[in-house]
């Protein structure tokens, strides 16, 4: 396979690079492409959400992955696992697709967003996307103020985009060739939510890690474990 980044295709701005790298895919872009911005239009997280950013100041990028087959579930992990690495020791992975550095002591949950991973694809016709958005020079004052409190940095300067993104690349390029077990022993050695209160819509628990699925293990009230997949589920809360 072709190193992760190459070929690239580097947009001023874009709606969103997932679904400029979606296009690429389709329309057969071999393994490694790799799409990034200065700027989203509308940027997309899990479940439709919005990602903010200040144009030039986020890595923002969607690579293709060629051959995921049964490991299709296990991409994001391979992602999240690849910005802890590059953006240091204190990165914890909230499940599914968060990456977190420590708050204030005013803060109840787990961290603030630095990173947040969308991995999409077909499998079955042979490609997904990964893709990323890393706050990487971003002022925190500087996003909208409902995320004052929730969002993070790696405080870096805009120079060091291309560095960042280097290093990333090669991280994730490392992460996806790990054997399934240990990529699953790294994410879990970064979990930020396992023994926090974690609440969904059917029901509450203490998160408990993660299966070899990638899925969401629940330690619930009344004994007894269950096991949350994130397509199909948003967890509401977790402190």
């Amino acid at each position: 396979m072709t190193a992760l980044g190459t070929p690239r295709l580097h947009l001023r701005e874009t709606t969103s690079t997932n679904d400029r790298a979606r296009e690429l895919a389709v329309a057969g872009a071999p393994h490694g492409t790799l799409v990034t911005a200065g700027a989203q239009s509308a940027g997309r997280g899990r479940q439709g959400r919005t990602w903010s950013a200040p144009a030039g100041h986020a890595l923002l990028m969607s690579v293709v992955v060629r051959g995921a087959g049964d490991r299709f579930a296990l991409l994001p992990l391979a992602a999240a696992v690849a910005v802890t690495d590059v953006v240091g020791e204190a990165a914890r992975i909230k499940w599914p697709n968060d990456v977190l550095l420590p708050g204030d002591d005013t803060d109840a949950g787990p961290g603030r967003k630095v990173a947040g991973i969308l991995c999409e694809g077909r499998p079955q016709e042979g490609w997904a996307i990964i893709g990323i958005g890393l706050n990487v020079a971003v002022r925190v004052a500087d996003l909208p103020p409902e995320l004052h409190a929730t969002a993070a940095s790696m405080e870096r300067s805009p120079g060091e985009l291309e560095t960042v993104l280097a290093s990333l690349l090669d991280a994730l390029d490392a992460a996806l060739g790990l054997p399934s077990d240990a990529l699953l022993d790294r994410w879990r050695a970064r979990d930020g939510l396992a023994g926090r209160e974690v609440r969904w819509a059917q029901g509450h628990g203490i998160a408990s890690g993660i299966d070899g699925l990638g899925r969401l293990v629940v330690a619930l009230p009344g004994g007894g474990r269950t096991a949350l997949d994130a397509g199909e589920v948003h967890l509401e809360r977790s402190r």
